[in-house]
């Protein structure tokens, strides 16, 4: 048994498929067919139940993935104390993000990362269902820690610090009966950061948008979650009428006039012909996260990048 074998088998009782193994080895299958027969023989066991259709742990399998993913930890963390002692911090970060976080310079973050640590490699991705996709990157060991919001009940299994929490709005059409109550806006600093909110600012309750078609995000969004279970919870589920990838392009669907929003105030400048609205009644937030695999300690490389990034935010109130 020998570390290239385990990390094989690790990469294909993560996805479930010798193919998508090998595409996040950067070989070829064979490679890893014949890395996991080997480990199969030297075992003398059957790692994976194969099929034409399906590729599952077997009994041994799942006993082994978790032995295998510590001594391969624990491989890592011996090489980086070395290889940091004699020429300084080297390793492999991958991070998870949403796309356009404003709260987070990612770029400026991971440039500033970069300058002190030269010799981590950093490799960032996204979801295609946003937080939801991401949580469970990171729960799958294919990320190694992720920006992410999601509601506390759908945490599990990960090590959270939050780093920053926003309102909830309604965007409105601003020629819809209620972008009225955006009259009398004064604008205070809140409480010890410096950023504006609105103060004696008349707003709207949930109820109030019962039966609106509405903009949102596809569901596995952290934000769309919150609104969705919001709704639910006074027994108004609510009608998507259009979903879209990304926050900024949600005041353009409401600004034609296809339906109302309820979004994070994270990125949301003012916009022509669209009401910004808030949100009374309720204690809706969304709090951005840095989440890590519970119960598997982080790389050196990771520590190092975690701590940056604590560094380089604070909450919004």
């Amino acid at each position: 048994m020998d570390s290239r074998q385990l990390e094989y088998f690790v990469a294909v009782a993560e996805e479930l498929s010798f193919t998508r193994a090998a595409q996040r080895l950067f070989t070829v299958q064979s490679t890893v067919s014949a890395a996991v027969r080997a480990l199969e023989t030297d075992l003398k066991t059957t790692l994976f139940d194969r099929s034409t259709r399906r590729v599952a742990l077997s009994a041994a399998g799942e006993a082994l993935l978790p032995e295998a993913k510590a001594a391969l930890e624990a491989l890592d963390r011996a090489r980086a104390a070395v290889e940091e002692a004699s020429t300084g911090l080297r390793g492999n970060v991958r991070i998870g993000t949403l796309a356009r976080l404003n709260l987070v310079n990612m770029a400026e973050l991971l440039g500033a990362f970069h300058r002190k640590y030269p010799l981590v490699e950093v490799h960032v991705a996204t979801s295609p269902t946003g937080s939801t996709g991401l949580a469970d990157d990171v729960r799958h060991g294919r990320l190694d820690v992720a920006l992410l919001g999601l509601p506390k009940p759908e945490l599990s299994g990960l090590d959270v610090r939050d780093i920053a929490t926003v309102p909830f709005v309604a965007l409105l059409p601003a020629s819809h009966p209620l972008a009225a109550r955006t009259s009398g806006r004064e604008a205070a600093p809140g409480p010890a950061t410096g950023h504006t909110k609105p103060y004696g600012m008349p707003g709207l309750r949930l109820e109030e948008l019962a039966g609106e078609r509405f903009v949102d995000m596809p569901p596995g969004f952290g934000n769309r979650k919150m609104v969705d279970r919001a709704f639910d919870t006074i027994g108004m589920p609510r009608r998507i009428q259009v979903e879209v990838p990304e926050l900024t392009t949600i005041p353009d669907y409401v600004r034609a006039g296809l339906g109302v929003a309820v979004v994070p105030d994270l990125e949301l400048a003012e916009e022509p012909d669209v009401a910004k609205v808030p949100i009374n009644g309720t204690e809706l937030t969304w709090t951005l996260s840095v989440a890590t695999a519970a119960g598997r300690r982080p790389s050196r490389a990771v520590t190092a990048l975690l701590d940056l990034i604590g560094e380089s935010t604070r909450p919004y109130f």
